[in-house]
């Protein structure tokens, strides 16, 4: 664990490889007196960081991107071995990584206030500053993109972080802090801990020393921490689960909207909150798509993430691999038709190939429960009324993705599907200049663009008599 600048050794429990199933190393867990010194670090380091000019903190925040950057390698293998996504997508959350850091290090000055025109003699005055100390918590799917999701810009406001990584995929968020240390953040500016989940949060949010929480996770874990940030008083961030529904309009094209759906479905072995999931398709394409999908997945390579030949990796542990199964037993029960896959693959390692449930009842769990997985669930459509319900049926909206070359229709979906982020005719992503976040049960506030840095800040109105 990274404390005031000082790494720091306590006993923990075994992290293990989903490629192989073994031991790879160990992950620290907290104690109380951990979570004291981290807390007291952080409350030093803010006094120190904030101090600093933004243009200071940019380029501290820049050298560290840059160190990324040339880490690309030891950090994507740590991440592969860890995790399980391939080395390729490894590489690329990385640098992706170092780009949102670069993008809040030049936002952070321009974090302007602004004067506000009076009388004679008055003056008022709208500033922002930083919040104070952050309490974050990462998952494990994206084990060094969604820490920076939250480090970054509170860095950039001016704010203190303590980072609550995962515990399955330790090395990358450490990468990370060293990449800050190195790049010569001030000491306890940044604080990594690892601990049992319950224990951090429960310490952590209730402090008053704290100020904002900020989670990335399931919808069950954010309902909590953010009924436990409410009864304190402290803002949140809550980016929490999708199931994210595709709509495959009649004059979209079939064929080519399946093939951009499985290269979706299959990143990170579906593992993503943002993964596409439940596929709509109008009757009369519904054939075509549902065939070209089964003709893609039967031809995909589930295997090494260190291949570059692999097209798909292990999924993280044990309990994904029987959680899709689960919902493969349950939707076929229910008259959903398997199409692709469903079978775990023999060997050591948590393999699942990549499985298609066609004609999926609305009954079934896999509808209703985020599959977190290599699971694409088809139904047919009649008409757009129909999708739209569909896609709105479910308390979660994350993103959504539609298909279609209608101006009017276009319309439509823009104005009453319920998500946070929709892509029209590409299966897209977020970028450092967009805000990314959910309605619903999916959360609120928002991550990325201006937007999301606004929530690590507060706002100060300063009225004055001049004369």
């Amino acid at each position: 664990m990274l404390i005031g600048g000082q790494w720091r050794e306590r006993p923990g429990k075994p992290v293990i490889s989903p490629i192989t199933g073994n031991t790879i190393g160990t992950v620290p867990l907290a104690t109380r007196d951990d979570l004291e010194d981290a807390v007291l670090a952080a409350q030093n380091g803010f006094k120190v960081w904030r101090a600093l000019a933004p243009v200071q903190r940019s380029q501290v925040m820049l050298r560290a991107a840059a160190l990324l950057r040339e880490r690309v390698d030891a950090i994507a293998a740590s991440m592969v071995q860890e995790q399980g996504k391939l080395l390729r997508d490894a590489k690329a959350e990385v640098i992706r990584g170092a780009s949102l850091i670069e993008w809040d290090a030049q936002e952070a000055r321009r974090t302007y206030g602004r004067i506000i025109p009076s009388e004679p003699g008055m003056r008022h005055l709208v500033l922002r500053e930083p919040i104070g100390v952050v309490a974050a918590f990462s998952p494990w799917n994206a084990p060094l993109g969604s820490p920076v999701r939250k480090v970054s810009p509170a860095l950039a406001a001016g704010c203190a972080v303590i980072l609550k990584a995962a515990e399955e995929t330790p090395a990358s968020a450490a990468h990370l802090a060293q990449a800050f240390v190195d790049a010569g953040l001030p000491a306890g500016a940044l604080n990594l801990v690892f601990g049992n989940p319950a224990e951090v949060s429960e310490f952590l949010i209730p402090h008053p020393a704290v100020r904002l929480v900020a989670f990335t996770g399931s919808t069950v874990v954010g309902k909590r921490l953010g009924a436990l940030a409410g009864a304190h008083m402290k803002p949140a961030i809550m980016e929490l689960g999708g199931h994210g529904p595709v709509i495959v309009c009649e004059d979209a094209d079939p064929v080519a909207v399946a093939g951009g759906a499985v290269n979706a479905k299959i990143r990170n072995a579906g593992q993503l909150c943002v993964a596409v999931t439940r596929f709509f398709v109008a009757d009369r394409h519904y054939d075509a798509f549902a065939a070209e999908m089964v003709r893609l997945a039967d031809k995909l390579r589930v295997g090494d993430p260190f291949d570059a030949a692999t097209d798909m990796g292990p999924m993280a542990n044990p309990r994904r691999v029987e959680a899709i199964q689960s919902l493969v037993v349950d939707a076929v029960a229910r008259g959903a038709k398997l199409l692709a896959g469903g079978a775990r693959t023999e060997g050591p390692g948590c393999f699942l190939p990549f499985t298609v449930l066609g004609d999926v009842p609305d009954d079934a769990r896999a509808m209703c429960e985020e599959p977190f997985g290599p699971l694409a669930l088809l139904q047919r459509f009649n008409t757009v009324d129909e999708a739209i319900a569909k896609a709105n049926a479910l308390s979660v909206g994350l993103n959504a993705y539609v298909f279609t070359d209608s101006a009017r229709l276009i319309d439509r979906f823009i104005n009453e599907i319920e998500t946070g982020y929709l892509s029209i005719n590409y299966f897209g992503s977020s970028i450092a200049e967009t805000p990314f976040g959910g309605v619903k049960d999916s959360g609120f506030s928002r991550e990325g663009g201006v937007e999301g840095l606004e929530h690590y800040m507060t706002v100060k109105t300063v009225s004055q008599r001049t004369r």
